[in-house]
């Protein structure tokens, strides 16, 4: 496995966990805001920090991932379904009125990194 290759995937997966621990920390602290500028103020926060919670907890995946990208390979393909499991389902709901823009930019950024991480995953493959 040629160096270039695992840098490619290695920068891939350090930035996309450091830009999503850069955005969804702060949003710990800013549920209301938040929601007004989706919606309105949040009927279930439960679902809010679940949500939060659950995406943070991915990205210290990526940071592990990032460390050592032969032996976490087999991570990447959960990581690939976290970028795409919330961006193409945003995609479908702005289609059908039911997101805001500023949602789907969101997901356009995630569906971004599922992108490049599909790239590195398959830049990782064993030669063989």
């Amino acid at each position: 496995m040629s160096t270039d290759t695992n840098n490619f995937a290695r920068r891939v997966f350090f930035w996309g966990g450091i830009y999503g621990i850069a955005v969804l920390l702060p949003q710990y602290v800013q549920d209301q805001k938040v929601g007004r500028l989706i919606t309105a103020p949040l009927d279930y926060p439960e679902q809010f920090y679940g949500f939060i919670g659950t995406a943070l907890a991915w990205q210290f995946v990526f940071l592990l991932i990032a460390r050592d990208v032969l032996r976490f390979r087999m991570f990447m393909l959960p990581a690939i379904a976290e970028k795409l499991l919330f961006s193409v389902p945003v995609f479908v709901l702005y289609g059908m009125e039911r997101v805001p823009g500023l949602t789907v930019v969101a997901a356009g950024l995630d569906f971004l990194l599922g992108l490049l991480f599909i790239a590195a995953w398959l830049r990782t493959r064993p030669a063989g």
